[in-house]
């Protein structure tokens, strides 16, 4: 088994062309859903002594581009951690949108499938956010769930935002299957 745990079929280069954003567009004043390219890096690391805790990770980074647009739209930076010990999987990453996340779960070491959520104000998986975003789209969840395969994986995530635009909190979700390229 491998020191990774489920993160180790993550480990590598991957695109995917059939990635859907589901999210309210200012410039259009509605909810839409935008398919996306996606091209994402993730590089292993560890083992990182944390004290008596012991992770293996994988440093990553990923960008999304709708249509024929030159430049991205959504990039992030960040971390996936596992820690053997605890079966403890952790993601942080930072949106250049002035939002950071910490989200967490737990798993087996050879699950194919896990869930990662994060709170805004969670005690331990939490949520950071500049204070635009406070006043004007607050993250107050998110909830990932990766499924593995042999060459490739899937993601679905759901942001839930409160919104200035609309009175009830919004599902801001993203899905997408990524195939190795590298």
């Amino acid at each position: 088994m491998s020191e990774w745990g489920p993160l180790q079929p993550l480990i590598g280069e991957w695109e995917g062309e059939g990635g859907l954003d589901t999210a309210f567009s200012h410039t259009q004043d509605a909810v839409l859903g935008t398919p996306y390219l996606e091209k994402l890096s993730m590089k292993p690391f560890g083992p990182v002594a944390n004290g008596r805790q012991s992770l293996y990770g994988l440093d990553y980074k990923s960008a999304m581009w709708r249509g024929s647009e030159d430049n991205p739209f959504h990039t992030e930076v960040g971390y996936w951690l596992w820690d053997e010990a605890t079966g403890e999987v952790l993601r942080g990453f930072v949106v250049p949108r002035g939002i950071t996340v910490l989200a967490g779960g737990t798993a087996a070491a050879d699950a194919s499938s896990f869930t990662l959520r994060a709170s805004l104000g969670g005690t331990n998986y939490t949520i950071g956010e500049n204070q635009y975003l406070a006043k004007n789209a607050s993250t107050i969840s998110y909830e990932a769930t990766i499924t593995t395969d042999t060459d490739s994986w899937s993601y679905h995530e759901t942001s839930m935002l409160q919104m200035a635009e609309m009175p009830e909190p919004f599902a801001h979700t993203d899905h997408n299957t990524l195939r190795r390229v590298g």
